[in-house]
């Protein structure tokens, strides 16, 4: 399928600009991971979708501990997406049950504010969608739909105490300039209850890893929400509104839902009682060897991946060599904050020739370990233990 996409990055005072070429933004390849392109600040990625742009981060990256951010994968919902912004005259809106609406440049929020940071990983809902059985719809990402970054910012509740919460607030909702292709598309507007958007934690980020945040991953505005699914992540955030009464929008009460008793279901016995999405499940993933190492018997060959949940923070990781008959404790990486991956390694040294199916799974603060199985409807919040089979020569 030959894609349209934008090509060209024009930068001028106080604007950012894309231009479209036609269909020579890219080359592609036949495999899913030489078949890469290149979009706006952006380097290499792979593609699912152009239009809403979807884009997975190449596992080699994951071998640094904050995703640069050419490479942050990228995921909208909704087609038009912004693709021009004057910094001059953007404003982020504050209205509904407020005391004082607020109409914030990014010149207030730099400087009528303290900023904060976090370090934060950003991972799709449906990361690892590919790997479900049987296979469910949705976009077939691989494990390339995170990114651990640094987010700098100002605090949502400082900017709610500006605004003054009146009494009886129950849900804040939140929205970006994206819009769909036709009118009935819902807009997409998330919510977190009034507590959660006063916890502290909760930023409205305008940089990442230190740079504005590109285009492509919501500037000029985000809102990050530590140890929650990027569903939450709003980009090009413009618009906080109070509610008095509980939000039931299409995109908390039709779309992000799991099971209500958790993340698993079967496809014979799908679940009546289903709840939004929320917290970050706990698994681990493979990031070397990959499949260009050639891996050789006798010779010690470095295991490593990574580890995440919802900050409750990683115990142990585990690594199987044998396919889960036994088990061998890897080595953690210094913890870079409660809500970032935690990297693991393990040297292996093969003692003899053949194919070894590799497993690891992650154990949090609290006892919780990986499962076998897991399977939902959706694709969601993938937990299970992942085997990568590896042939020693």
């Amino acid at each position: 399928m030959r894609n349209k996409l934008f090509c060209l990055l024009v930068l001028l005072p106080a604007t950012i600009l894309w231009y479209s070429c036609g269909n020579n933004g890219h080359q592609s390849k036949n495999t899913r991971e030489s078949g890469l392109v290149t979009f706006p600040e952006k380097k290499e990625m792979i593609l699912l979708t152009d239009r809403p742009p979807q884009l997975e981060t190449p596992l080699k990256i994951f071998k640094e501990d904050f995703t640069p951010n050419e490479y942050f994968f990228v995921r909208w919902h909704l087609s038009l997406i912004l693709t021009s912004i004057n910094t001059d005259t953007f404003r982020l809106h504050i209205d509904g049950a407020v005391d004082q609406p607020l109409s914030l440049s990014l010149n207030d929020l730099k400087t009528k504010f303290t900023p904060d940071s976090v370090v934060a990983l950003a991972i799709c809902a449906g990361n690892s969608r590919s790997t479900f059985n049987p296979r469910v719809p949705g976009s077939q990402w691989h494990n390339g739909a995170m990114g651990n970054a640094k987010w700098k910012g100002v605090k949502l509740k400082d900017i709610m105490a500006m605004a003054g919460i009146k009494k009886g607030a129950i849900d804040v909702t939140f929205q970006g300039l994206d819009k769909g292709a036709l009118p009935d598309v819902p807009l997409f507007i998330k919510s977190l209850t009034i507590d959660h958007a006063l916890d502290g934690e909760v930023l409205v980020a305008y940089e990442m890893n230190g740079q504005p945040i590109p285009m492509l991953n919501g500037y000029p505005l985000k809102l990050v929400v530590p140890g929650w699914y990027a569903t939450y992540w709003v980009g090009s955030l413009a618009n906080i509104n109070v509610l008095t009464d509980s939000f039931n929008g299409f995109w908390m009460k039709k779309a992000y839902q799991v099971p209500a008793s958790g993340v698993d279901e079967k496809p014979d016995s799908l679940a009546k009682a289903t709840v939004p999405i929320t917290t970050i499940n706990l698994h681990s993933i493979f990031v070397e060897p990959d499949t260009t190492q050639v891996v050789t018997a006798n010779k010690p060959c470095m295991v490593e991946g990574l580890a995440f949940n919802d900050g409750s923070g990683i115990k142990k990781v585990e690594l199987s060599i044998d396919g889960g008959s036994t088990w061998q404790e890897t080595k953690l990486n210094p913890d870079l904050g409660k809500y970032s991956w935690r990297r693991w390694k393990y040297e292996w040294t093969p003692a003899t020739k053949g194919l070894y199916h590799l497993r690891v799974r992650a154990t949090d603060d609290k006892g919780h370990v990986q499962t076998d199985k897991q399977w939902n409807r959706s694709g969601y919040a993938r937990g299970f233990i992942e085997q990568l089979d590896v042939t020693v020569h």
